[in-house]
């Protein structure tokens, strides 16, 4: 869709709800709202295989990669509204590793997109599968919904959590645990 179509469209709903799209504060308002939409849904436009470019590499690693608190935007397919949080990634090698800003740009890829939290955090999992040919993958989302939090029950301080484990991470409870120890809330000595 056109960014001017999305303008009409934002422009539209200021008018709807008893505004003055043209008055002073509002004028450039729907062409500022067109560009931030098309920006935080720009996942339906990238392409993991372009993402990822080739940057995986051979590797005798067969101990568990995990990458912790990346954080993460997405808009609730159900209100618009966002969602915010960290994102814990985890996986096993199998002779190859993924790039680490890699992992990021792929959680960034599906959040931009109109998500619910469980199924965002299966699709990293499936797509680091995918990509690395491990072993097994973890992801586990922790995020703050503001449809909840400032509409319906109004819960602030309210938080979801959401994980998905495939192969080892859900075949073997010593890799689960471990996945889920390294990813724990307690402060790291680095």
């Amino acid at each position: 869709m056109a960014e001017d179509q999305l303008e009409k469209y934002f422009r539209g709903v200021l008018s709807e709800i008893g505004e003055d799209p043209a008055r002073p504060g509002l004028s450039s308002t729907p062409e500022r709202a067109a560009r931030a939409f098309k920006f935080m849904t720009s996942g339906y436009k990238q392409n993991l295989d372009e993402i990822v470019n080739n940057a995986v590499f051979p590797t005798n690693n067969t101990e568990m990669i995990v990458v912790k608190d990346i954080e993460l935007y997405s808009l609730c397919e159900h209100h618009l509204l966002p969602f915010f949080g960290r994102c814990h990634v985890g996986y096993l090698p199998d002779k190859k590793i993924i790039g680490l800003s890699k992992i990021a740009r792929i959680v960034d890829a599906f959040a931009r997109r109109l998500q619910v939290q469980e199924n965002l955090t299966q699709q990293i999992a499936e797509a680091i599968i995918h990509y690395t040919g491990g072993l097994g993958a973890g992801v586990v989302i922790e995020a703050r919904h503001l449809c909840m939090m400032m509409r319906g029950v109004e819960k602030q301080r309210s938080s979801m959590k959401t994980s998905c484990m495939l192969g080892h991470f859900r075949s073997d409870p010593k890799t689960r645990s471990e996945f889920l120890a390294l990813v724990a809330d307690k402060e790291a000595v680095i």
